[in-house]
């Protein structure tokens, strides 16, 4: 199973030189342990743009789709047998990033 694993944060590119080394320990053992899909940092929502092309023609809108304080400022998708697994990654990357952090299975 894959799970996206959101990081929650009030600002982009925050983490301290001390979470970005235990970061990158994380992102290697669980590279090795076969855990690792893709991780990555995502830019303010102020970069953002909004499309919508439902109505057939395009609509662009800049920034965000939703105003809040915390926003999704990077993320992990992990692969894990079960739910189970996936929460014991994900409890140990809130550690390690110093994050609130979001799981949810792809379905």
């Amino acid at each position: 199973m894959q799970f996206l694993v959101s990081v929650l944060d009030d600002k982009t590119n925050s983490a301290t030189p001390e979470e970005m080394t235990a970061i990158t320990a994380f992102n290697e053992r669980i590279i090795a342990d076969g855990n690792w899909v893709f991780a990555g940092g995502l830019a303010a929502p102020s970069a953002a743009t909004v499309v919508d092309n439902r109505a057939g023609e395009a609509i662009f809108t800049d920034g965000p789709y939703l105003e809040s304080k915390e926003y999704i400022a990077g993320l992990w998708i992990m692969q894990a047998d079960d739910l189970d697994a996936a929460r014991d990654l994900v409890t140990e990357a809130s550690k390690v990033c110093n994050r609130r952090l979001e799981v949810r299975p792809f379905l």
